[in-house]
C-alpha cells in the first residue's frame, strides 16, 4: 500500500483481520463499519503528510514553507491549527526526507551542558531564507560564506548547494551538533556547488574569522556581550583585510548593537509572506553591508 493510499484511507477503513464469506455478508462478530463524515481532527493531522507526499520538487517545498509564518493561526473548518507544528512537519517531509538529512528538530544547548543566558537554542531557519536574502548573482567564485552558530548545518548546506562559493564554513559550539552537521553533509542527497565545505567546532569567542570571508550568516545564535564580541571579531577581520562584506541576520534581535558600531549599514529587510508592518523582528531577515 502506498503512502497516498494510506493517507486517503479513513480511520475506520482498516483492513479486516477475518475472512469474508463468499456470500459477501460480514460475520456477526465483526465490528460494524462506521458511517458519516471523517472526523476533522483526522483530516487535519494528515494534511501535512498528504502535501508532503504530493510535493516532489524543491520549489514546491519552498513555497509551502515560506507561506507558513510561525505565529499565525490557520483556521480550517473552524478549528485553529498552530503553524509552528505544521512548519516542523513540512520541514521534515519536504526537505529532510527528500535530501536525507536531519536539520528540522530544535535542540536546547542545556542538553549538552552548554546553557548560558547569552546563548540561544538551535532553531532551524527556513530553507528559503538565504535564497530570498542573497541573490545568486551577488555571489562570485572567490566569495567565502561563514555561518556563526551553524547548528545542524541547514544554512551551510543551502549555501553550498545553491551558490558557487569558493568555501563554505559552519562554526558551532556544540560538539554533538557539529557531528550531526558533518553527518548531514556526508549523507546529503544534494549537488554541492561550493568548492569546499567544512564544519568547525569552536566557541565563537575563540574563533578567528578568516580574512577572506565575504558573507556571514546569523540565525540569532547568541546575544548580549557575546554578540558584541563576535561582531568585534568580524570587524577586526575586515580591518586586517579591507573588503566588501555582507551580513545576513535572521531574527535580528541585536540589531541595535550592529548599528551602534557605526560600521554596519542596513540594506534591506526580507519579511515573511503576509507579514504586516510593526510585528517585530522574529521571522524577518535583515541584510547589512560592513564598512
Amino acid at each position: 500500500m502506498t503512502l497516498i493510499d494510506d493517507l486517503a484511507r479513513p480511520p475506520h477503513a482498516a483492513v479486516p483481520s477475518f475472512p469474508i464469506p463468499p456470500t459477501g455478508k460480514i460475520p456477526p462478530t465483526a465490528p460494524a463499519p462506521r458511517t458519516g463524515p471523517i472526523p476533522r481532527a483526522y483530516v487535519r493531522e494528515r494534511i501535512p503528510l498528504l502535501l508532503g507526499a504530493l510535493a516532489t520538487s524543491a520549489p514546491i517545498a519552498l513555497a509551502c514553507e515560506a507561506a507558513l509564518p510561525v505565529e499565525e493561526v490557520l483556521m480550517m473548518g473552524g478549528l485553529p491549527m498552530r503553524l509552528r507544528s505544521l512548519r516542523r512537519r513540512f520541514a521534515r517531509l519536504l526537505y529532510d526526507r527528500r535530501y536525507g538529512v536531519s536539520t528540522a528538530d530544535f535542540a536546547d544547548l542545556a542538553d549538552f551542558g552548554l546553557d548560558h543566558p547569552e546563548r540561544v537554542y538551535y532553531s532551524p531557519a527556513h530553507w528559503g531564507t538565504l535564497r530570498r536574502a542573497l541573490p545568486a548573482r551577488d555571489v562570485a567564485g572567490h566569495d567565502v560564506f561563514l555561518d556563526l552558530g551553524a547548528g545542524k548545518g541547514r544554512m551551510v548546506l543551502e549555501a553550498a548547494s545553491a551558490y558557487t562559493f569558493k568555501r563554505v564554513i559552519g562554526v558551532e559550539l556544540s560538539a554533538e551538533l557539529t557531528e550531526v552537521a558533518r553527518a548531514n553533509l556526508s549523507g546529503a542527497r544534494l549537488r554541492l556547488r561550493a568548492g569546499e565545505v567544512e564544519f568547525v567546532r569552536s566557541d565563537v569567542l575563540d574563533y578567528r574569522i578568516p580574512d577572506d570571508v565575504s558573507v556571514v550568516f546569523l540565525n540569532n545564535p547568541f546575544r548580549g556581550e557575546t554578540f558584541a564580541a563576535a561582531m568585534g571579531g568580524l570587524l577586526d577581520s575586515v580591518d586586517r583585510n579591507p573588503r566588501p562584506l555582507t551580513l545576513i541576520y535572521f531574527n535580528p534581535v541585536e540589531e541595535h548593537r550592529l548599528l551602534g558600531t557605526g560600521r554596519f549599514r542596513h540594506l534591506r529587510t526580507v519579511a515573511p509572506w503576509r507579514r504586516r508592518g510593526g510585528e517585530g523582528v522574529f521571522g524577518t531577515t535583515r541584510v547589512y553591508e560592513v564598512s
